[in-house]
Formats: C-alpha cells, structure tokens, sequence
C-alpha cells in the first residue's frame, strides 16, 4: 500500500499509462515517448510530453492527458511531406498553417472517441484561460494563429470555443469578410483530405494578407502535372525533351530558396521514421541525424550587392542591459531548473571534454639531466650507491595553444521553447567546462529588435518606399558573455535567452560576420567560432521587397570568404535544419535534446590535433579543388 501512495510511483504508473495510450490513438506501438520539461512535441516517431510534477494534481493530469492525445492524433492523422508542400515562407503564415492543421487532426481525430475529445477540451480551456483571452478588449490583442485556430476547430466540429475565448472570438467574426468565410467553409468540407484541407487554409491565409494567394500554386500544379504527363509520353516513345516541352521556361532551373519550417519540420520528420536507421551515419549520410561528409559549399548565385538599409537602428548590447536585475535573476533560476534534468547525461560528455583538454595541458618533466631541479625521487639510488651522481629534472611545456571559443546562437523566433532553453543550458556547461581549462569562451546571440522591420521599415516608407532597399529591419547582436569575462559574472546573462518576446527574426549573414570580427580581433592564437541554428536566415520585411534568395545568398557569401582565409575554425550545428548546405564543416541534428553531446563531441575534434590535421588538409584539398 505504501508504494500506491508514493508521489514517485503515481507519477511513474501515470507517464506508463500516458505513453500506453498515446501509442494505442497513434496506431504506433513502438514510438518512444520520454517527458521532459517545457513544451511537447512531435518529430518522426519520438514523442516528447511536458514533465508532470510528483503531486499529479487534476488540472494538470487533464492538461498531460490533452497533449498525449494531441501526439498521438498527429501520428495517425498527420502526413508530414503533405504539409510541407504547402507551407508559406513568412512567419506568422506558418504559425497560422500549423495551427489549422493541428485544429483539423484534433477535431478529425476525436470524433468518434469521447474521452479524447473531453481530454483535448479541457486542455484547450487551459491554455485560453492561462492565454488571458478572457481579459482581451480588442481583437488585435489575441495572437493570429490563436484565433484562427480556434474558428477553424469551431467551424470543423460545429462545438463553442471556451468561454474564456468567446468574447474576443466574437470581434474577429464580426471583422471576417466573404473570402475567409468561404475559406472557413472548405476547410470544414475538406477536414478529412489533408491534401484539399491545405488548399483551403492557404485561402485563408490570403483573404487575411498573411500570404499569396494560392491560386499561383494551383497552376503550378497543373503546369507540373501536364509536364510530367508530356515527359510519360517521351519516355514511353523514347525520344528525349525538348525545350518546347516546357522545362525552364519560367525559370524553374533556377534553385529555389528553401522553405525554412519545411526544413525544420517536414525534412525531420521524414528522416525519423520507423526502419530507418539513424546510428551508424558517420560515413555521410546525407540527412539529418548524423554527422553529414565535409563538402564544399555550392556556388554563391549571382545578384545584387548586400547591403542594408539604414543601420542607425541596428544595436550591439550586453544582455544585463536588455532587462533588470530582478527579472535577470528569476529567468536564470528558471534555467537552473531545466539545468537540472539535462545536466547529466552532458556534464559527463563536459567533464570527457576537460579530461582531454587538461591532458594536453598537462606539463612534462624530462629527467636524468646533468643541471636543473634536483631528482628527489632518485635520491635512494645515490644513497645505496655513493658513487652514482646526483640526478637532475627539467619542467618542459606541452605545445597547446592558446585558444577562445565562440558559441553564436540563433535567437530567432523559430527557436522559441525547447531549442532555445537547450541552447542557453549547453552554453553554460560549456562556458563552465573550457573556463575550467584555460580556454576562453564568447557566448553571443542574434536575432532582430522588431517583427516586421521595425524603425528601418517606417523610415522606408516615410522616403517613398525607393526600389531594392536591401536588408530592411533592425538588427539586435547580443554579448550574453564576453570572453574575458569570468563564467561568475555572465552566468545570469544566460537566463535572458528564456525571455518572452525576445526572439525575433534572423539575419544570419550580419550575425556571422559580427562574431568573426569579434574574433579576429582577439589574440589567441587559435580561434574557433560554432554556430548553432535552426533553419534558413528569414526576416519578413526584407524578402518581402527583395529576392527571395537576398539573405541567403548574403550567408553562403559571408560563410565562403570566412572558410577561405582560414583565419577561423568555422563548424555549424543546426537543429533539424541541413546547414551543410551553407557550411563546410557541419552536422546536423533532428532534435534539441542532442545539441549537448553533439556540441561536447565536435569539440572534443576540434581539440584532436590527428583530427585537426586530416581537417586542414581536407581544408587545403578543398580549396585547391574550388
């Protein structure tokens, strides 16, 4: 009876429970399902579910429960390649697709089992009364995707929203004009089809201005499908295509830019799922998941000259000047606390990393000299034998350079929940581990000060909107920790990255070429900057009135000029995100929680001088090749 009552053994047989029926909704016996802390998600066929607390009270038992039928719901209903196809560039477009589709896969999902439903019922109320919805005067109040959601569950399964949304909810229906309306409708009609439900939420998005409108891409499709019925027929009558045939004429040959949420959701998915294997990818695979084969970097297209707008808005700031004291220290308790369930496994991939380093670092002695510290170890000898002489030691240095480490970490909007606190908890051990080691450590981070451009945007428009503005928002670097300021004083700074609202857009190429600068004005002899970034440099205001390509393309040139002076180690993490594309040196990983040990084992190579040799000269190979 005692073992039913302990907190420890109820929250042990309720997580059993969970993942037992988790996997019995998602028609997947053989998901792994772990609980950690922070958000829940859902990538391939792992399952992660917030952690619940020992005390296992009921409004958090219902708020689990929603979330392991949410996962399980998408892993039977959700085709992952299917959403991709169809997922708009801007941001706050994508925040909206996504939550559609997790409307559709809970309503679709739950309408035939009523426990399901009541489970995802109460976990909606939840988080529209923990959202504040009830106190929201003005429709603008309530996040986009939030309430596009909610009319779209609303409309799908012709049940109310919680009584805490109602009120907003009954502005944005008031607002609604004919085509969201009609969009609303086909997404209804089309719940079941993944395929048209996508169509019609792309509708959507374009009766509310968040995206294009979806009729080019219905050409597209026709155009695709009668090309690749035209090429059926050249095929079966062997003869090859022509350029009548249709290929490039409307510049299909040029490489498209990437979407950035396919790469971070639809590419990782895809590679995750059951059969596939993931270890043992060391020799290349070219996936995420594993150490990706040093290729390099493709040649950068040819366009416009980077440039930016206006930089009287841009800023370069410490991170104990972005928040006070008080709240600097409550988000760096908050960080302890998750520190708490990831220091294991990377402390002891950390202290692996100290070991190696102090190794090196180790001083020798050089013994039976003529002059020097006199042997008192060999004292005994003389002693047993007069005649012998006197023994002699010399201390000699092992050659180890001296060295400073730059963590550049992606604060981008994208990173918000479990990357960005990973991210903040990794820096911190590894700011701890090489400080420890003589080795000095840069954290910094990037990210914008404005959605939608900001101060750079208005002084655009105020100037007449001129053509081809180039990179059109206001840049935000942060110093979370200075390499010559002790771990001590900048360990609080690190907590800033768990702030709300401080992740933005990304505009990686600026971002790159600041930490370079940083470090080619240090005076170490070895300089090593590590990147770590979850998808593509994004930032609305500029590719809306620029090439899709603009910041991309400004990456792959700043990324080519620091690879090929070699002044700097350049390595890239990205979370599940292919950086290969951009980076000679790079891995990539389909989930936050492996950034630890990825980190921790690339610079152990990094610190490997046989390593580091065979890479410069695959360094030297490479460029003789380009």
């Amino acid at each position: 009876m005692s073992g039913r009552n302990d907190p420890n053994s109820r929250a042990e047989a309720f997580k059993r429970a969970t993942a037992g029926a988790l996997r019995a909704i998602g028609g997947k016996p053989d998901v792994q399902v772990t609980f950690q802390a922070g958000p829940g998600n859902v990538v391939g066929n792992r399952v992660r579910l917030p952690q619940p607390a020992r005390s296992l009270a009921a409004p958090e038992i219902a708020r689990l429960r929603g979330a392991a039928d949410a996962a399980g719901l998408r892993l039977r209903h959700h085709d992952s390649r299917v959403h991709a196809a169809r997922t708009p560039a801007p941001r706050e477009a994508r925040e909206v697709y996504d939550a559609l589709e997790q409307a559709r896969l809970e309503v679709v999902g739950a309408r035939h089992m009523g426990g399901v439903a009541a489970n995802l019922l109460e976990r909606l109320t939840q988080e529209c009364e923990q959202g504040g919805y009830a106190r929201m005067t003005r429709k603008e109040q309530m996040p986009v995707a939030a309430a596009l959601g909610l009319l779209a569950r609303e409309r799908m399964s012709g049940t109310p929203s919680p009584r805490a949304a109602q009120a907003v909810l009954a502005q944005w229906r008031e607002a609604m004009g004919d085509g969201a309306d009609a969009a609303f409708d086909e997404m209804a009609r089309a719940q079941d089809d993944q395929g048209a439900f996508t169509r019609a939420a792309r509708r959507l998005l374009a009766a509310y201005d968040l995206a294009e409108a979806e009729m080019e891409a219905e050409q597209d499709e026709q155009d695709d499908t009668a090309q690749s019925d035209e090429e059926s027929e050249d095929q079966a009558g062997d003869k090859p295509p022509t350029p009548e045939d249709g290929a490039g004429d409307d510049g299909s040959d040029m490489e498209p830019s990437p979407t950035p949420e396919f790469a971070r959701s639809g590419a990782a998915e895809e590679d995750d799922e059951p059969g596939e294997e993931q270890e043992g990818s060391a020799e290349g695979e070219d996936r995420p998941g594993g150490p990706q084969p040093q290729r390099p970097p493709r040649e950068v297209e040819a366009g416009p000259t980077y440039k930016a707008f206006i930089r009287q808005f841009d800023e370069e700031i410490a991170a104990e000047d972005l928040c006070d004291a008080e709240e600097l220290a409550r988000l760096r308790q908050q960080l302890d606390q998750q520190l708490l369930n990831l220091s294991g496994v990377v402390s002891k991939l950390a202290n692996r990393l100290q070991r190696r380093l102090m190794a090196q670092q180790m001083r020798a002695w050089e013994f039976d000299l003529e002059e020097g510290i006199l042997d008192a170890g060999r004292l005994a000898r003389v002693v047993v034998n007069p005649t012998l002489s006197l023994s002699y030691k010399h201390e000699r240095d092992t050659d180890f350079r001296d060295t400073v480490v730059t963590l550049l970490i992606d604060n981008s909007g994208s990173m918000r929940g479990r990357p960005i606190t990973v991210a903040a908890m990794c820096g911190d051990i590894l700011a701890r581990t090489l400080e420890r080691c003589a080795v000095k450590v840069e954290v910094l981070g990037f990210t914008t000060r404005a959605w939608k451009g900001g101060q750079s945007r208005e002084r655009w428009v105020a100037e007449g909107k001129p053509r081809e503005p180039g990179r059109l928002n206001d840049l935000r670097h942060i110093i979370y920790k200075s390499a010559d300021m002790p771990w001590r004083r900048a360990r609080r700074n690190l907590g800033l990255m768990l702030r709300e609202g401080l992740l933005k857009e990304n505009i990686d190429g600026e971002a790159l070429l600041w930490a370079y600068k940083r470090l080619l004005g240090r005076r170490e002899s070895r300089r090593i900057l590590m990147v770590i970034s979850d998808g593509a440099p994004v930032d609305d205001s500029t590719l809306s009135v620029n090439s899709g390509s603009y910041l991309e393309r400004h990456l792959r040139e700043v990324i080519q000029d620091i690879e090929s002076r070699q002044a700097v180690e350049l390595i890239a993490i990205g979370i599940g995100h292919d950086v290969t594309r951009y980076y000679r040196r790079a891995v990539t990983i389909t989930d936050a929680e492996e950034l630890g040990g990825t980190m921790m084992a690339k610079l152990s190579e990094l610190f490997d001088e046989d390593a580091r040799r065979e890479w410069l000269r695959q360094e030297r190979i490479s460029a003789l090749v380009a």
